[in-house]
């Protein structure tokens, strides 16, 4: 299983368990988040404590992952980023546009 999802309250916790989110994953990412969405999901943490390479493909993903939650009223957020996942976030921008923390505890305690 590449990746796993968890409920608790009302966030979803969608964990990753690959080391590379590329053209390979993607795609199977992009449609747990479409699917998970379509259920009323629209909060959703991503953890990304086991992935140590993210390419465009898994910046795409990503970036769907936080316009479907945007546009249901709900909330994206990132963790667990690994220093060339977050050097890739902060490249091409996306750490001034997404939501991130550095530990699932962190991004939980966002909402008790």
């Amino acid at each position: 299983m590449n990746f796993s999802t968890e409920k608790l309250r009302e966030v979803l916790i969608v964990t990753a368990h690959i080391e590379k989110l590329d053209t390979q994953f993607a795609p199977e990412l992009k449609g747990v988040f479409t699917f998970e969405n379509k259920c009323g999901n629209n909060t959703i943490i991503l953890d990304l404590s086991k992935t140590k390479y993210c390419d465009s493909s898994g910046l795409s993903a990503i970036l769907v992952a936080n316009r479907l939650c945007k546009d249901t009223n709900g909330t994206f957020i990132l963790v667990g980023m690994q220093p060339n996942v977050q050097k890739m976030i902060e490249i091409a921008q996306l750490d001034r546009v997404l939501n991130h923390f550095a530990t699932l505890s962190e991004a939980l305690s966002d909402f008790e």
